[in-house]
């Protein structure tokens, strides 16, 4: 499905956030959305799925609006992992990612069979099967971070947005949640929309990459051609380096700030 932005601005207590962004999603993309703290990135993502509802301009998925899809619809295609979430200290990994069936559930309707499979089927794509009856309280940080994940994949969206996923994690575990969404895009042709931090993860598993700065598109488009030494001397304001890894994929290595 595609998911497009025009003309997207917002305003909170007075403060612009975000002016006249337009851009679009295409399908079966993975999208890394970065820049600056403050930039708006956050907000974006919670436009595109009608998390913040107080927008001027359209956003449309297929060509639809999604103010006239109404969110109930649109949670049956999109799915959204935001960066502050909670849970009852005694919830189970199990029924946590049953959680993500509800958009799918009748009305008073019980587990169906479909339901059991999605929820089957995440914990397996995030290797959580062993830990289903576990309290989601008693994980390890990269454990929990799989498990929200993995209500996500529950919802079986077209769409997954996720708000930096591999955040408070240790290099491992970013590497892992990484290669879990890598993997989803690839069996499910999901379109992946994903706010990062780590210009090498937004490098590496994206292919596109749009940066926000000062409220509007700083760039757009293939991650080895925008993001670069310069991108990021004049985005973040530091010196940085370009080497090739073992992999053969082209790391970019921040080394000073330029300027106070």
């Amino acid at each position: 499905m595609n998911l497009a932005a025009e003309n997207i601005s917002v305003t909170i207590g007075g403060k612009n956030i975000l002016q006249d962004v337009s851009y679009k999603f295409y399908s079966g993309k993975r999208t890394a959305i970065i820049g600056p703290n403050g930039a708006g990135k956050s907000t974006l993502l919670k436009v595109l799925c009608l998390l913040n509802e107080k927008f001027s301009g359209v956003v449309t998925i297929d060509g639809k609006n999604i103010r006239e899809v109404g969110r109930n619809n649109l949670s049956k295609v999109m799915a959204i992992l935001p960066q502050e979430r909670d849970a009852p200290q005694d919830t189970t990994v199990r029924q946590l990612v049953s959680f993500g069936r509800f958009p799918h559930r009748k009305f008073f309707g019980g587990e169906s069979q479909e339901d059991s499979e999605a929820i089957k089927n995440a914990l397996v794509l995030t290797k959580l099967t062993e830990f289903e009856n576990r309290q989601v309280a008693s994980l390890s940080g990269g454990e929990r971070q799989r498990a929200w994940l993995a209500m996500t994949l529950a919802q079986r969206p077209k769409i997954l947005l996720l708000d930096e996923p591999t955040t408070y994690l240790d290099i491992a575990h970013q590497l892992e949640v990484m290669d879990i969404i890598a993997d989803v895009n690839r069996k499910f042709s999901t379109t992946i929309i994903m706010v990062l931090h780590d210009i090498n993860h937004a490098r590496i598993y994206s292919d596109e990459v749009l940066i926000i700065k000062d409220k509007k598109i700083y760039a757009a488009g293939e991650p080895k051609k925008i993001l670069t030494a310069q991108t990021l001397g004049e985005v973040f304001n530091v010196a940085a380096d370009t080497f090739t890894n073992a992999n053969g994929d082209e790391i970019i290595f921040p080394l000073k700030k330029l300027r106070n």
